[in-house]
């Protein structure tokens, strides 16, 4: 099926590179060779260890190399196959192998699905913090097939909520309250609700992503519960927290920011949490990460202009609007 979308879609026959990980790789690289072939494309498999402390520069060298030993041209499509660390590796590769090759999404986690396939960012990590190094670079196609969450471990299943309780609470007072009410149902991977949910949050995703690509404005809305998470996840040496836990913990402490300053209610804030609870997910940052180390990853966000943060904060389910903050502001509240 996959083969067949490609084509239909007039990718060109001929190499096409896929790039997954250990874990994905087990579950999906003989399907997916077979049906690329079976539609005239000769794929070059490229695998790389599974875990965000692998999306750097050292495995984007490598990539690279893999790429140019399979003899890659500027036409030959990249494919991720996998989740955020896959797609966002995979996606800056494709944006600067021979100055851009066609790049398409093929998502397997839920994180990936309802957020990180979609709007075309694409980075790698640096020692100093998240993301620091990237580019815009739009997927040509994004294939999503649900049945491909039921090969997650439950953890990350459970850590890709977090961001779908992100657009319900920055996007949609729907769809939060659709999560308050069919949870379970999610939790036990009911096919007609995933294949709902996933798709509310790309259009939501895609409505933001049309009106500010580049997140000069708007956009930075989707950054909601990310600046303490991104920091939470570099002070961990991004080993103790799934990206999707890391924004659970970034949203409780905004929506507790967002009450100290007068913008939420108290009700609010304890609905959104008591959400993010029943999901599975922390609620709690581990008494352990050192606050500087926390303070240091706010002010080394890529996000900082001029000595502030654009910090996301909530005034209702659905109403968000955005604080200036200094890093000082942000870690007295840590």
């Amino acid at each position: 099926m996959l083969g067949q979308l490609l084509k239909q879609q007039n990718f060109p026959a001929g190499r096409i590179g896929v790039v997954t990980d250990t874990h994905v790789g087990k579950h999906y690289r003989e399907h997916v060779t077979q049906t690329l072939s079976a539609s005239g494309f000769n794929p070059v498999i490229i695998e790389i260890p599974a875990g965000e402390e692998h999306k750097n520069l050292a495995w984007l060298s490598f990539l690279y190399d893999k790429l140019v030993e399979g003899r890659l041209e500027r036409t030959s499509p990249l494919l991720a196959l996998g989740g955020g660390v896959i797609g966002d590796l995979t996606g800056f590769a494709a944006a600067t192998f021979q100055r851009g090759v066609p790049f398409i999404q093929v998502p397997t986690t839920l994180l990936a699905q309802v957020d990180a396939s979609v709007g075309g960012k694409t980075a790698v990590n640096h020692p100093a913090g998240k993301n620091l190094i990237g580019a815009f670079y739009q997927p040509r196609m994004v294939v999503i097939d649900v049945e491909t969450l039921k090969t997650l471990p439950q953890r990350e299943f459970v850590a890709g909520i977090a961001e779908v309780i992100k657009y319900g609470v920055i996007l949609s007072p729907d769809l939060f309250l659709l999560l308050e009410e069919e949870l379970s149902a999610l939790l036990d991977l009911n096919p007609f609700l995933l294949t709902r949910i996933v798709k509310t949050c790309c259009q939501l995703k895609a409505l933001v992503v049309e009106e500010d690509e580049t997140e000069r404005d708007y956009r930075a809305i989707l950054n909601f519960g990310h600046t303490l998470g991104h920091a939470i996840e570099s002070a961990t040496d991004y080993k103790c927290f799934l990206h999707g836990e890391a924004v659970a913990l970034g949203m409780v402490f905004a929506l507790r920011l967002s009450q100290l300053r007068g913008l939420c209610r108290s009700t609010t804030s304890e609905r959104v949490c008591r959400l993010i609870k029943r999901a599975g997910l922390p609620v709690h940052i581990p008494k352990n990460i050192v606050v500087e180390r926390l303070r240091i990853g706010v002010e080394t966000d890529k996000k900082l202009t001029g000595g502030k943060v654009k910090f996301v904060c909530i005034e209702d389910i659905g109403k968000t609007c955005f604080e200036f903050l200094s890093v000082n502001e942000i870690a007295e509240h840590l």
